[in-house]
């Protein structure tokens, strides 16, 4: 069987959805005010053409050799049109205008609450779900901001407008023009109760396919070592078969939508062309009030039909507003701080298992690093060792027991507190796309070119002076690529930077060539002076040098003390310092 993720990222509630709707208005006031203003002149102008149609009608009933009347009207009717279509376009462009904005500000405010995840939340979502959301769902509400949100305002301003032309008119051809928009609540009240609900399953089953089929191509070698391609497929397909069945019920939404809609164009032109006709031939309505409203009811068709047409667009933006607004909501605990008294750590009693439903992977673990010590953790795979090394660096939270640094939990700090106290690498060293200057600005926004030149000399990254461009030169896809051991150096000088008083390695040099691996720790030698240092090793030359040694297996630490104590002793470390000098 394929393991299912059974978390997500949370989803934010209908009413912080409103709230954040409201946010994207009020937050530029004079912006909303000019779209308003312009709109509504806009729909105002194109009230005019129908209403000087049934004037020239009246006019031409009863006294048609006069045309003179006529030709001003029409050339009223022209200007009218010309104004319209002007301010329609300014309209148009002004609430473009105000909805990039809008979605520059959701953007930068979905970056920053990403980035500020704890470490813990993104591992346990997974790539897939958070993915989908940084792409798909703000495509959707960056679309709907450009496009329907400005489209369904003008549309819904314009209907108002022209359903109260009709009202001035005569308020029985009104309420006849208003029974198709009628016809039309009740479907889109229908629609709108199922729709959202219906666009989280689908983005919900967009993001679990994002994450079977990312899983199947990021292990490709392995689904092929192992054989596995017929289980891969079938998780493949059935991610796929959900994904697809979440598609087809909001398709049925809108096949039950749309067709209304062309439904109640006809029946509200019908009505009142019949109910005109009726109040014409008894007197009480003149013939260019029944002209003036069949023509007012036939426009209803375009704003309305482009309402309903961007309706469903705001529907699936509202779902992925939701989601994108969810991802604030993970990880919200704030932490309770704290100041710790010295810098030694503690591990007192920890037990830990990543899931409630798992079982534990460390028991019962005891362990105290002085100020300035360097401590190896070693082991076989498997031991613990990595584990232990995050709840180190809070980047877990032990199930039971305490791993504290001067007294205060570590998992309490707060995140800038911990970061200038304690610092993990690992054997991953990212570079971002950027130039160098902006890579090692990452740790330190506020360090100047000589403290980054400092910092990469004391790491011993002299081939930066060697760059085209020094500190500006672009990294990254299109730009200069960093080998393995320049790009540890780049971690090591953004530790530099962050000075911290604790560095965890963790098998820092593992996917490093022995002669880069010798050039790395000779590089991290100056980086580590004076620091407490906790290195989990796979090289065991690493241990002979530390003061002391844990060795973990089966998720407890097994034997502690310094390396020539331990050979002397016998135990599972000089039988690993044994296996691995080939003795």
């Amino acid at each position: 069987m394929t393991q299912k993720h059974t978390w997500q990222l949370p989803v934010a509630s209908r009413a912080a959805v409103r709230r954040a709707n409201r946010e994207l208005i009020t937050t530029d006031p004079r912006g909303t005010v000019l779209v308003l203003l312009t709109t509504s002149l806009a729909a105002a102008t194109g009230l005019a053409a129908p209403w000087l149609i049934g004037r020239i009608v009246n006019h031409v009933e009863a006294d048609g050799a006069d045309t003179s009347t006529v030709d001003m009207l029409a050339f009223a009717i022209v200007g009218a049109a010309i104004a319209h279509v002007v301010l329609t376009r300014f309209a148009h462009y002004l609430a473009h205008r105000f909805a990039e904005r809008s979605l520059a500000r959701l953007r930068e405010e979905f970056v920053d609450r990403t980035l500020a995840l704890p470490t813990s939340v993104v591992e346990r979502a997974g790539t897939g779900d958070l993915m989908a959301r940084t792409t798909g769902d703000i495509a959707v509400v960056g679309g709907a901001l450009r496009d329907a949100a400005p489209e369904v305002f003008v549309g819904a301003l314009q209907t108002l407008f022209i359903l109260g032309a009709v009202f001035l008119l005569d308020p029985v051809l009104g309420l006849c023009a208003a029974t198709g928009v009628g016809a039309l609540w009740f479907t889109g009240r229908w629609y709108v109760r199922r729709a959202r609900d219906g666009y989280l399953a689908e983005g919900s089953a967009n993001s679990e396919m994002s994450e079977t089929l990312a899983a199947t191509a990021d292990g490709a070698r392995t689904v092929e070592a192992f054989g596995l391609q017929r289980r891969r497929v079938r998780a493949g397909d059935r991610s796929v078969a959900e994904a697809h069945r979440t598609r087809v019920y909001t398709l049925f939404l809108r096949c039950v939508l749309f067709p209304q809609v062309d439904f109640s164009y006809m029946l509200s032109t019908c009505v009142v062309l019949v109910a005109g006709g009726l109040l014409y031939t008894n007197g009480q309505a003149t013939l260019g009030a029944v002209v003036s409203a069949a023509l007012y009811s036939m426009q209803l068709v375009d704003p309305v039909n482009r309402v309903l047409m961007w309706v469903e667009n705001l529907q699936r933006s509202s779902a992925s507003l939701a989601r994108l607004k969810g991802v604030a909501e993970a990880g919200t605990e704030v932490p309770p701080g704290g100041h710790p008294r010295d810098d030694r750590l503690e591990v007192t009693g920890v037990h830990y298992a990543y899931h409630a439903s798992y079982r534990d992977v460390l028991h019962g673990v005891d362990l105290s690093v002085r100020p300035g010590e360097r401590l190896a953790i070693v082991g076989p795979s498997g031991a613990g060792k990595s584990t232990l090394g995050r709840l180190l660096a809070g980047v877990d939270r032990p199930r039971a027991g305490t791993v504290s640094v001067g007294g205060v939990p570590v998992a309490d700090l707060a995140p800038e507190e911990l970061r200038r106290r304690i610092v993990l690498v690992t054997q991953e060293h990212h570079v971002f796309i950027g130039t160098v200057r902006d890579n090692l600005a990452i740790a330190a926004p506020a360090a100047t070119d000589a403290d980054l030149l400092g910092a990469l000399a004391a790491v011993d990254a002299e081939w930066v002076h060697t760059l085209p461009a020094g500190l500006g030169t672009e990294l990254g896809a299109g730009g200069l690529a960093l080998d393995a051991a320049q790009a540890q150096q780049l971690a090591l000088a953004r530790v530099v930077l962050v000075d911290p008083h604790t560095v965890i390695l963790d098998e820092a040099t593992a996917l490093l060539d022995p002669a880069t691996a010798r050039q790395a720790e000779r590089a991290m030698g100056a980086v580590l002076a004076g620091r407490t240092v906790i290195a989990i090793a796979h090289r065991l030359h690493t241990a002979h040098y530390a003061d002391r040694v844990a060795v973990m297996a089966d998720g407890r630490i097994t034997e502690l003390g310094n390396h020539h104590q331990l050979v002397e002793a016998g135990g599972e470390y000089a039988r690993l310092w044994r296996s691995w000098h080939g003795a």
